[in-house]
């Protein structure tokens, strides 16, 4: 009897064996697959939640990287109007004045806005010539008289040094304005408004797109950095 109950369980432990895999396959059957997926997939409202949520971190990070870079872009600007005031000073103690030209007493910050025009980039090149000691804009040129300043590559208009130097460049990519139109000294029969300041006017227009009239609540000069 116990060999016959010996026999029985041998032949009845294959079907139990492959009964187990037969289930174990099921359970790998698309159908499976198919019910798991379904489970775990995001829905339509998660996903557009989802890309609304990354719309929105892009955007800030992307107003906070522009708000570093004009912040960067405006302290530059006020180090290198401070630095070329510094060499108007010292140009002024060994010509008794500053820097000055029918340019530069034509251009006036109360009324010129357009850092494009041609009166900017006029005044800006002679006074890189004066600070310079040269006197052209010729990036070759040997300095014939004393140098108050020397000038970076990005620091002048165009960056191409192919090309001759047209402007003194500000961190915005435009001209700085010089002018000497509220100087008695340089400008005796000023005509129309004087400048802001009785020595000479610096500044850079930070990018401010100009407009023929103020733009409320600040007026256009308001927004720029300068030296007044």
């Amino acid at each position: 009897m116990a060999k016959r109950s010996v026999i029985r369980y041998i032949v009845a432990s294959p079907d139990r064996i492959h009964g187990l895999t037969i289930q174990r396959f099921r359970d790998f059957t698309p159908r499976s697959q198919s019910s798991f997926l379904a489970r775990s997939a995001f829905t339509l409202v998660e996903l557009i939640v989802a890309i609304t949520v990354i719309i929105i971190l892009t955007g800030l990070v992307l107003s906070t990287v522009g708000y570093v870079q004009k912040k960067s872009a405006r302290s530059r600007a006020e180090t290198e109007i401070a630095a070329m005031s510094a060499a108007c000073e010292s140009y002024k103690a060994d010509y008794g004045a500053y820097p000055f030209n029918s340019d530069t007493n034509t251009l006036n910050a109360r009324t010129d806005l357009d850092p494009s025009a041609a009166g900017y980039s006029n005044a800006s090149l002679f006074l890189y010539e004066k600070l310079m000691g040269v006197t052209t804009g010729n990036r070759s040129e040997t300095p014939s008289a004393r140098t108050y300043m020397s000038f970076k590559l990005n620091q002048l208009g165009p960056t191409d040094q192919n090309q001759p130097v047209q402007f003194i460049r500000d961190p915005f990519g435009n001209s700085y304005g010089y002018s000497t139109a509220g100087n008695p000294q340089a400008n005796p029969n000023p005509v129309g408004s004087l400048g802001y300041n009785p020595t000479f006017d610096l500044w850079s227009t930070a990018g401010v797109a100009p407009s023929p009239t103020p733009v409320p609540p600040a007026t256009q000069q308001d927004l720029w950095t300068k030296n007044w």
